[in-house]
């Protein structure tokens, strides 16, 4: 054997080795992604040459090939790429380019401008974290060149001689320290193929099988691709979840080079909203399940991949260097989801109502956190109403749509109608916008909401009954979403049903008689019956007369929170990070055209109040606790004391009641 050349690799230490291995790279599995990326480059290279006329062999079936020696304890990976020369191997291996080992830790760990893939020697160097030796056998393109082997034992020794090979491309042996023969065996090699490799546009073979046959669809054009090519893409990444509701592909090559898809997943109560889903890609190695940096925050539950050789990391690929361009790319991304929901409103509105319930989640979270975002979807937010839209649809002809659970419904071609708003499935849905211009001559720049549609249910029907449209905000989110919609529209307020009565739900009863014998009107009876049988001096009692058509199914008595000191309680609970409670100072409203209250009426007219120890007396007591726990329900939970006197109470006007029927 001729040896060529004999000399030290060009470091200023006595051992870069450890320090590449603390300092660089931490996770010691990465070394198979840099020896498969570095193959990759040089069948691209070699491509390349070729377009260029520099090279006329075959470059049709490029291949890389793992070989595991148990026995030997070494690991090869072979390509079939451009090589090298004895004087490229001199340059691009011993002469790596710093003069001491610090130096070197801080140009490469840290350099946003330096590319990922292409630095050979820079990533060749990682197999040293594994191996005790390793060799390269490799053959350049060129005409006329000799095959070359190196081999370094991990000190900055090497040797370089002639080679047998014959075949162009190159070979990278390594054996493997004792502490590290894991990656000898079948299991962890695939499972690293898998996880780091797996779209990798070269075939990579082991054992006789080809481990990586997924295409990295997100580098073609959307043009070519159906959706049922995004659907299988989804589910190879994302196996046994949902489907997700639609999708946004990424596509551009400046002021930067990106490419990905996006997905907007069906959202769970378990899903952590602010851990990121989307894999980082580099030029289809993968790098990272971590995209908090290029991903707004709001976005975070989206998953999908992104793919883009112009995102910063350091040379060990594990950590993003957060600069402009990062900025610039995550505003992108922004503005392409952005993109996608509004084309998804103007074009399909039954298909962007059907996925609202998980979609707007995501929009809400960046309205509330991307100025940027927010005004390109600010007139896309909808609320579900209680306004009945479905009968100011325009004259077009309906048009039936497949919903969930095969059930068809007859709605407008474009999801709309003549007054604005989305109906389907018998619900309708409106924007900010439309509720407003709707009700400017009713109830100008107020908007009335529900927070949660069971507990406040009597409230919702009261308001509709008079004709006053609700929207309904009730999702964890809208507690916060609420005041950034004051801020962003100064001139509206905003009351929850059950903070104050509006003047069209309550009757005038300025011709209410007065009692001769008390000298009192029946209301003010009633309120001083509630207030001698309640006796909590901080809760205001008042007396109104409901509108309903049918008095006996409006509600006895309602509870009322003043929204300033509601907003107030929940915030100072926020603060604490505690449960608020209900507040001791709060309204009751007792509905004086209830049948049931003109009852008690009649009680109290009969002076039984004053007779203490009456059973009259004590019924009268017992309805008016009664009507307040009813009240009461809709607001707040009883705890287990509180219940237990509910009950007992109930029992004795339902056993007195019974009594009295005999």
């Amino acid at each position: 054997m001729t040896v060529l050349e004999k000399g030290n690799i060009t470091i200023h230490t006595e051992n870069i080795f450890p320090i590449i291995k603390k300092s660089l790279y931490s996770a010691h599995e990465i070394f198979l992604r840099e020896l498969v990326s570095n193959a990759v480059d040089a069948i691209e290279k070699l491509k390349m040459v070729s377009y260029a006329g520099e090279f006329d062999g075959d470059t049709d079936h490029p291949k890389i090939v793992l070989k595991a020696d148990k026995d030997n304890k070494t690991l090869s990976i072979s390509d079939n790429g451009i090589g090298m020369t004895a004087d490229e191997v001199k340059k691009y291996i011993n002469q790596v380019a710093f003069s001491s080992a610090e130096e070197f830790v801080q140009k490469y760990s840290g350099g946003a401008d330096q590319p990922i893939i292409g630095h050979f020697g820079l990533g060749f160097y990682s197999s040293f974290i594994v191996a005790k030796t390793v060799e390269i056998d490799t053959l350049s393109y060129k005409e006329g060149a000799e095959a070359v082997h190196w081999t370094c034992d991990g000190s900055p020794e090497f040797e370089l001689t002639e080679s047998d090979r014959q075949e162009v491309g190159t070979t990278i042996t390594l054996t493997l320290q004792d502490e590290e023969t894991e990656y000898l065996e079948s299991p962890r090699i695939r499972q690293l193929v898998k996880t780091y490799c797996d779209f990798m546009p070269v075939p990579i073979e082991f054992e006789g099988e080809i481990l990586n046959e997924q295409p990295a669809i997100w580098r073609k054009s959307p043009s070519n691709l159906t959706d049922e090519d995004y659907l299988e893409f989804y589910r190879y990444l994302y196996p046994f979840q949902d489907e997700p509701l639609l999708w946004v592909h990424l596509k551009t090559d400046y002021p930067f080079e990106i490419n990905g898809i996006l997905y907007f997943p069906k959202l769970k109560p378990d899903v952590d909203v602010t851990k990121g889903n989307i894999k980082l890609f580099c030029n289809h190695v993968f790098v990272s399940d971590h995209c908090e940096e290029i991903v707004p925050q709001f976005l975070m539950p989206m998953r999908g991949v992104i793919d883009s050789p112009d995102i910063p990391l350091n040379v060990s690929r594990s950590a993003l260097q957060v600069d402009r361009k990062v900025r610039k790319i995550a505003d992108f991304i922004a503005k392409k989801v952005a993109d996608r929901l509004k084309e998804l409103y103007k074009e399909d509105k039954p298909q962007y109502l059907k996925c609202w319930k998980d979609l707007g989640t995501f929009v809400k979270f960046g309205y509330i956190n991307d100025e940027k975002f927010k005004k390109q979807i600010e007139d896309i937010v909808i609320y579900k109403t209680t306004a009945d839209l479905s009968s100011d649809q325009s004259d077009s002809a309906s048009v039936q749509v497949e919903t969930e659970g095969d059930a068809w419904q007859d709605v407008n071609p474009d999801g709309g109608n003549a007054d604005g708003g989305i109906t389907q499935n018998g619900e309708s849905y409106t924007t900010l916008a439309e509720y407003l211009e709707r009700n400017k001559e009713r109830h100008e720049n107020r908007v009335y909401y529900c927070s949660d549609a069971v507990t406040q249910a009597t409230y919702v029907e009261l308001h509709k009954n008079q004709g006053l449209e609700v929207l309904f905000l009730d999702s964890f989110i809208d507690t916060h979403f609420i005041s950034y919609l004051e801020r962003d529209h100064a001139d509206v307020k905003f009351s929850r049903v059950d903070s104050e009565l509006d003047e069209n739900l309550v009757s005038g009863e300025e011709n209410e008689i007065v009692d001769p014998n008390t000298n009192k009107t029946r209301s003010e009876q009633v309120k001083e019956l509630f207030e001698a049988a309640l006796n909590k001096p901080k809760l205001t009692i008042r007396t109104e007369s409901l509108k309903g058509d049918n008095a006996q199914t409006s509600p006895p008595a309602m509870v009322l929170l003043p929204e300033a000191m509601r907003r107030l309680r929940d915030m100072t609970a926020l603060l604490q990070q505690e449960q608020s409670d209900f507040p001791d100072e709060h309204v009751l409203v007792v509905n004086t055209a209830h049948p049931m209250i003109q009852n008690l009426a009649n009680i109290a007219q009969g002076g039984i109040v004053t007779s203490e120890g009456s059973p009259s007396s004590e019924l009268a007591s017992l309805i008016c606790h009664h009507v307040y726990d009813l009240a009461l329900m809709s607001q707040k939970g009883f705890d287990a004391d509180g219940m237990k006197q509910f009950i007992n109470r109930s029992n004795q006007v339902l056993t007195q009641l019974t009594d009295a029927a005999k």
